[in-house]
């Protein structure tokens, strides 16, 4: 066992409005499986590559140990997997990489086999099993469920498990649940490390969210209870102050010497109670520091003329002579939440092509009502790039509401004026994911819409779905936001 120390470290990129990390202080015990978190931009894989030594930073990172990055870079493609590894691990031993291939279910021919012929979830398993081929280092592994489906995560995270001295970045609640054992947390304004999975780490969050609440509304009424005071105190200075010259008939003299030495020491109490409430904003200001914003969002689908959308009926789909799926039957009405479940490979995203109009060759019946207005959310989101207003105009939705649910989903200003190429990959999804909830459809379609976005916005994107029960088709791998929000589960 040893420690990473990690002792005012202060980051911030070159022409940034503001540092990333500011006197950050923290320790981490090399045989930790602990889980990265926190909402997407916040710095997760920043602070990877500070670790890896890639940027200049102010303060120290203290370490015994090497650092190892996942996913590795493979530059040729085309060669076989064995070669490939080869140049990740050089001095391997044949029989452990079997023994890790054997543990996460890869057969021994896929080493025999181009890289870029495998498919994505084997890619990810051969680099994984390569990756903890690495000796006497603590690995990095970088949100490695991305291509994974709802089976091959379940199998990586038993494989995680039975490892330690790691960081593991996931938004994957049940993934992280079931391979960590300490959580690290990228909050508002700091750095927690605590004790536990996921599960354990959201009860402490909404525990001490609750708490910074109440104790927030304390503070507003004894601000307005001070201001109140503040006020009453000083318009009776002003009052007494007002006696010192009396009335212009009366006649009768006072003693302006008394009166003002009361007014003054009231308005001393007055001055010392405004005091007093200024303290109190200024101590309210640093309340709230690490709550999440999760506002409610708002969409309103279109209602459809009739109460069935589409229909597919012993559907089968081909690639040439290849059957990707087959005798598929199910039926999408208003209201249904479906979720399309199966392998990698098994023609979910085929089945979402054809109902949104692609050319698909295929048998079997399939109906779908007439202008029917779809809302489609794609897995690629490289194309993106430009500012957020030229890509509002482009889309033909409305500007305000589209940058309301971005800020709602944790985008800040500064984002606003960026290019979308230099957004993260959990950014750019909820550009993707904003601009389907500002459309005005019947039907929305997500294809694996979760990919790279933080956990707290899967629970804010829950909730919207849950509240306003949208007709939507959804691929996604992310086991919990399944089994929260299917209405209908369609499995290939």
């Amino acid at each position: 066992m040893s420690l990473i120390s990690i002792t005012n470290l202060t980051f911030g990129y070159d022409g940034s409005y503001d540092n990333v990390f500011e006197n950050v202080s923290f320790q981490i015990d090399t045989d930790w499986k602990l889980g990265f978190t926190g909402r997407n931009g916040r710095g997760k894989t920043t602070f990877l590559n500070l670790l890896l030594g890639k940027y200049e930073y102010s303060g120290t990172i203290a370490a015994n140990v090497r650092f190892e990055y996942f996913p590795f870079q493979v530059e040729n493609k085309e060669q076989n997997t064995l070669d490939v590894i080869s140049a990740i691990v050089p001095d391997y031993l044949h029989w452990e990489l079997m023994r890790e291939l054997s543990f996460l279910q890869v057969s021994e021919d896929v080493l025999y086999r181009p890289f870029d012929s495998l498919s994505h979830g084997e890619q990810t398993k051969v680099l994984l099993a390569a990756l903890f081929l690495k000796e006497n280092s603590f690995l990095l592994i970088d949100e490695p469920t991305n291509h994974l489906d709802m089976e091959a995560r379940k199998l990586v995270s038993d494989y995680l498990n039975t490892k330690s001295g790691f960081i593991l970045v996931s938004h994957d609640r049940s993934f992280l649940d079931n391979c960590v054992d300490h959580l690290l947390s990228i909050n508002k304004t700091n750095i927690e490390i605590q004790k536990g999975n996921f599960s354990s780490w959201w009860e402490n969050k909404k525990r001490q969210d609750t708490f910074e609440f109440a104790e927030n509304e304390k503070l507003k009424k004894d601000i307005s209870r001070l201001a109140d005071s503040a006020k009453r105190t000083n318009g009776w200075s002003n009052e007494v102050e007002k006696t010192k010259y009396g009335t212009r008939n009366s006649g009768s003299k006072v003693d302006k010497g008394y009166i003002g030495h009361k007014s003054a020491k009231m308005m001393k109490r007055s001055k010392s109670i405004e005091k007093r409430q200024q303290s109190a904003i200024d101590e309210k200001s640093k309340l709230l520091k690490n709550i999440e914003r999760s506002d409610s969002l708002k969409i309103s689908q279109l209602n459809y003329h009739s109460t069935r959308l589409a229909e597919l009926e012993n559907v089968s789909i081909f690639y040439g002579e290849k059957v990707i799926c087959q005798e598929i039957n199910f039926t999408i009405d208003q209201g249904d939440r479906i979720a399309l479940l199966g392998k990698n490979g098994s023609g979910k995203s085929s089945i979402i092509k054809l109902i949104c109009g692609e050319e698909i060759n295929y048998t079997g019946t399939f109906r779908k009502g007439s202008q029917l207005k779809i809302s489609y959310v794609s897995q690629d989101t490289s194309y993106l790039q430009g500012n957020l207003t030229d890509y509002a105009v482009a889309n033909e939705i409305d500007e305000s509401l589209f940058k309301a649910i971005l800020r709602k989903l944790d985008f800040s200003r500064v984002q606003f004026k960026k290019d979308m190429a230099s957004f993260s990959g959990g950014q750019k999804k909820k550009v993707l994911i904003a601009k389907s909830l500002c459309q005005k459809v019947h039907l929305h379609i997500w294809d694996e819409p979760l990919n790279f976005i933080d956990v707290i916005s899967r629970l804010q994107i829950e909730e919207l779905l849950l509240e306003y029960s949208p007709t939507i088709l959804f691929v996604e791998h992310d086991s919990e936001f399944c089994k929260n929000i299917a209405t209908k589960t369609i499995e290939l």
